[in-house]
């Protein structure tokens, strides 16, 4: 299972570290997700990371704030934000996908199987 924390309230320029950590399965050989769903809208996409650590995607939206990364040996993946804005106020959950070894995590690319459950995220002016 996959557990995201890390959530709270934060002000408008601030920063939080999200952890997604897995118990009772592994995350090595996995590519993995970032998303949120802010209120009122549908879940979107945020980030992803290559199960190798090698390549990464990030939305449009948060791009030059946000940053994914792994930590294998301790079988967690982390979304660190930074210059946070009101608009980034959401529940944030973080997935994996269904199939080891991907070769890419382009939106679109990835069938995301296992999704933990999610952490607010609330972000003040």
């Amino acid at each position: 299972q996959l557990q995201a924390s890390g959530g709270g309230l934060a002000q408008a320029g601030g920063s939080l570290r999200l952890s997604c950590a897995a118990s009772g399965r592994t995350l090595s050989g996995y590519g993995m997700g970032w998303f949120r769903q802010p209120p009122g809208k549908e879940r979107e996409f945020v980030a992803a990371i290559k199960w190798s650590g090698g390549s990464t995607y990030v939305a449009d939206s948060v791009k030059g704030r946000f940053t994914i990364s792994r930590d294998n040996a301790k079988n967690t993946v982390y979304l660190q934000m930074n210059s946070l804005k009101p608009e980034d106020t959401a529940v944030y959950y973080c997935a994996a996908d269904s199939r080891p070894f991907g070769s890419t995590v382009l939106p679109g690319t990835v069938r995301w199987g296992d999704w933990g459950q999610g952490t607010q995220v609330t972000v003040s002016s």
